[in-house]
């Protein structure tokens, strides 16, 4: 090994000096391991990412094992299992691993429908919502008097956007108005806008697949049903 490899080992042996001890001792005993110097705070930095990097497969990381790995890969050991076994392995365990995230979108997907499906039956049938064609629902909170934007123009908004649950997910309200185009968004936050004339405020209920269905978006659920407030305050020129 040259020497700029056995540099870099040396290095990662003192980042990892505080890391693997507290592994060994196990999980509980890792939660009272000091971040004093230098080398324990790093050491706990990299901890941090490797944790955040793996934390898909938590159920499935066995601790001794992954602590052995790294004390190989430190020592320069040569590695306990080969190369084409390795690859293997990871291979299957990816699949295993991607196999139960789409297994769990689809079911967060199919449960968030039929919850969705309720919330916009109950709020149909309560008294000022319009539900239109598409299966957009609105509410008038104030009606303007100024001209409605088109799919071609640009919209200057005040907007807050929830879950059904409450969770709030976006809001312009914490700095200054969003202005966009009016087809660049999610298609009922575009029918949406079309229907508001500036100076309006309206409370909009967004289906799923009107908002970012199976797939979900950040924050956002798979066919999540979205609640938006929106303040129409002008058309961009």
């Amino acid at each position: 090994m040259d020497n700029r490899k056995r540099g870099a080992a040396g290095a990662l042996a003192i980042v990892f000096a505080a890391f693997l001890p507290a592994c060994q001792g196990g999980l509980d005993s890792a939660q009272n391991a000091p971040l004093e110097s230098d080398s324990q705070k790093a050491s706990y930095a990299v901890g941090l990412q490797m944790g955040n990097q793996i934390a898909v497969a938590r159920d499935h990381i066995a601790l001794d094992a992954f602590v052995r790995g790294i004390q190989d890969a430190l020592a320069e050991r040569d590695p306990a299992i080969t190369p084409d076994s390795m690859q293997a392995v990871m291979t299957r365990f990816s699949q295993m691993i991607q196999e139960e995230q789409q297994a769990e979108v689809a079911a967060a997907a199919e449960k968030n429908q039929t919850e969705g499906a309720e919330f916009l039956a109950t709020n149909a049938a309560k008294s000022g919502v319009t539900t239109t064609e598409s299966g957009l629902q609105y509410e008038v909170m104030r009606e303007g008097d100024g001209p409605k934007p088109m799919a071609t123009d640009q919209v200057t908004i005040h907007y807050k956007g929830t879950l059904i649950d409450g969770t709030e997910f976006d809001s312009s309200y914490d700095g200054e108005p969003a202005t966009f185009s009016v087809t660049g968004v999610i298609a009922g936050f575009s029918e949406a806008l079309q229907l508001m004339p500036v100076g309006s405020q309206y409370r909009f209920v967004i289906p799923g697949e009107l908002g970012y269905g199976p797939q979900g978006s950040g924050q956002i659920p798979p066919n999540a049903t979205l609640i938006f407030e929106v303040e129409m305050l002008g058309i961009a020129q």
